[in-house]
């Protein structure tokens, strides 16, 4: 598998570049084409520019357009921060961050490094960035191109900061000291300190550990979304799921969340009501699995996603993007 370690351009997500690249996009979709024009409209500067880009398209927002210059909306970014009928145009509500982080560990194909071993082969209780950094060296070494520490080393921290809140002098409210919004997930939490070895001797660092308790913010129309995902991407060809592969399976809702077996068994009984019927957990001692009852369409998908939100799916949202006014 080959994987991603830039992009990003040393920045986190910020709290405002989702919403702030979709209302400009819909209104100039070849906002991207020339980085002058982007840093006037974005006010900031170019390696932001592409960082804003990178991001847009790891959450699913925008994608480069197929046949023209520029990129174009998704239907799910068009869902989420449509001005007018959007579920979450300003970025309020936890089960947007859920869905975005999901995003982010959603790509099959060169998905980003440190997302993928971190949520999928990381097996250890704790971590830190010294052992992390060790680790990440080694897988790096299989890869079919060289890497630098220093480009493991930036990698790392944009995982990091992308869920752990950064510490700023008390009373600083700058842009860029703006923690990642994914912070608010807490999916990664202090656990204390350790002794760990430095260039310049023996240091204490932080150590941390994945929440792994029950995350009632993961409703269950949002995990119907996010396994109907998962299946789209990963199982296409497949009419059903073991609980294994649901579970376990790299990128798998088990393992991007952090949910138990028996949490996640708990909540796959009430799988059907939460799908709206097009998904069914089936119990067996020899083999639970998940069944599905239609095929894949655009459609589908947005039904799971208005009922994350429990209001109805917006009607051609996409046509809708000339009608987005540009506020930034």
């Amino acid at each position: 598998m080959r994987f991603r370690f830039s992009g990003h351009e040393s920045f986190p997500c910020r709290y405002t570049w989702l919403p702030k690249a979709y209302l400009h996009l819909a209104s100039n979709p070849a906002l991207f084409s020339e980085e002058n024009e982007a840093m006037v409209r974005l006010g900031v500067g170019k390696n932001m520019v592409r960082a804003i880009r990178f991001w847009v398209q790891l959450a699913g927002i925008a994608e480069p357009h197929p046949t023209e210059p520029g990129y174009q909306i998704t239907a799910f970014g068009h869902a989420l921060f449509h001005p007018q009928t959007g579920y979450d145009p300003y970025l309020e509500d936890v089960r947007t961050l859920w869905l975005i982080h999901w995003k982010f560990c959603a790509h099959v194909e060169e998905p980003m490094f440190a997302w993928y071993f971190l949520f999928n082969q990381w097996s250890e209780p704790e971590l830190s960035r010294s052992e992390l950094l060790r680790n990440f060296k080694l897988e790096a070494a299989k890869q079919d191109r060289p890497l630098s520490e220093a480009t493991l080393s930036q990698h790392l921290d944009i995982f990091l900061h992308t869920y752990i809140p950064a510490r700023g002098r008390k009373g600083e409210v700058l842009e860029d000291n703006l923690d990642c919004p994914l912070t608010e997930l807490n999916l990664l939490v202090p656990a204390g300190e350790r002794m760990a070895e430095s260039t310049d001797g023996r240091r204490r660092e932080a150590v941390f550990t994945f929440r792994w308790d029950h995350k009632p913010e993961i409703t269950g129309p949002l995990l119907a979304y996010c396994l109907h995902d998962f299946w789209r991407r990963n199982r296409p060809h497949e009419q059903s799921l073991t609980f294994r592969e649901v579970t376990r399976a790299p990128g798998s809702v088990g393992q991007v969340f952090k949910l138990t077996e028996k949490d996640l068994e708990d909540r796959l009984e009430n799988l059907r009501s939460d799908s709206q019927g097009l998904l069914e957990y089936r119990i067996s001692a020899a083999l639970p699995r998940v069944l599905k009852s239609f095929e894949w369409s655009e459609e589908v998908e947005t039904r799971l996603l208005a009922s994350v939100y429990q209001r109805p799916a917006p009607i051609n949202i996409a046509a809708q993007s000339e009608e987005v006014v540009d506020h930034a």
